[in-house]
């Protein structure tokens, strides 16, 4: 049994879900159209260290605590209908080949589960690990927080999370990462350096500056897959 994992945003796609997500609730006049410039300031932020993923969550999140998780669910296939035409025919066929090859496959992703969702069943994917959304009760439908339930699917905490996931689906899949025989992680981020580690087949897609240095130093396959 072999397992394949892939992250989201410019790796599976060439763009980030996030945005893409908050210029859909803008069009929707769920937002205001401040809301794509104040996602992007934080994005950049957050790229230059100055703001953490908790707040970057907060600061996507929290703003749809208001809505009813019905509504947001009817965004969400409205969201995924209009994001279709804009996942790369090069990267499904990736994620076909390892289906198609028995392997189980999972998205994981530092991307709040609500916004990823849409994108897993447009690869056909069955598994999903993402950052979980905290809710009023707890309960996987209730309010919205803005916080994070748990660890964050980020950096390290992929490692952990995907641990959990594989140990707590019915029946378990695995114990750890080190329980299949074959392993492939695709990654373009250097925060995803632990998990590509964890693998037996690490894979570099798009890498950015110190992804790349690293690859070419270990010898993994640097992919531009998109464009395949």
């Amino acid at each position: 049994m072999n397992l394949a994992l892939f992250d989201l945003d410019h790796t599976l796609i060439p763009f980030d879900s996030g945005m893409a997500w908050t210029q859909f609730l803008v069009d929707e006049g769920a937002l205001p159209e401040s809301a794509t410039g104040d996602y992007l300031a934080c994005c950049q932020r957050y790229v230059e260290g100055t703001l953490d993923i908790h707040e970057l969550h907060r600061a996507s999140v929290a703003p749809l605590a208001k809505f009813p998780r019905a509504l947001l669910d009817q965004w969400g296939r409205e969201f995924e209908m209009q994001m279709a035409g804009r996942v790369p025919a090069s990267m499904r066929a990736l994620v076909s080949r390892h289906l198609e090859a028995g392997d189980i496959c999972a998205i994981v992703t530092a991307t709040t589960r609500f916004i990823a969702e849409p994108f897993a069943r447009l690869f056909e994917v069955d598994h999903l690990v993402a950052t979980e959304p905290a809710t009023v009760d707890g309960s996987p439908l209730g309010a919205l927080t803005g916080e994070i339930a748990g660890l964050p699917c980020f950096r390290e905490h992929k490692v952990t999370r995907v641990g959990q996931w594989l140990s707590e689906c019915q029946p378990p899949l695995a114990e750890s990462l080190a329980g299949f025989e074959r392993s492939w992680f695709y990654t373009d981020s250097s925060n995803d350096l632990p998990l590509l580690e964890a693998v037996t087949h690490p894979v570099v897609v798009h890498p950015d500056e110190r992804l790349r240095d690293r690859a070419m130093r270990e010898g993994w396959p640097v992919f531009d897959l998109r464009d395949a």
